[in-house]
């Protein structure tokens, strides 16, 4: 199973569509991503990247809502942990 995770574009260098990058920031970490599937993406818009690509550009809404999911995966997988 693939796991897409949501980040926000920092900043997007190169003018090659094909090697253009965003480094992209994953709840703190950031993240050198490719932008080639996403030629719409702009600094601030939040994306959806696999394997150092982005797939698709996503709203802040849903992103949050990722984000809220991850975090309660996170506490589950801790409190068994801690069992």
């Amino acid at each position: 199973m693939c796991l897409a995770i949501p980040g926000r574009i920092t900043s997007v260098s190169g003018d090659d569509p094909i090697m253009r990058l965003g480094r992209v920031d994953f709840g703190g970490i950031v993240k050198e991503i490719n932008l080639a599937y996403v030629p719409e993406a702009r600094v601030g818009d939040y994306v959806l990247a696999h394997v150092g690509f982005a797939l698709t550009v996503i709203d802040e809404a849903e992103a949050l809502r990722v984000f809220g999911h991850l975090e309660e995966i996170a506490r589950i997988g801790a409190a068994e942990a801690a069992q």
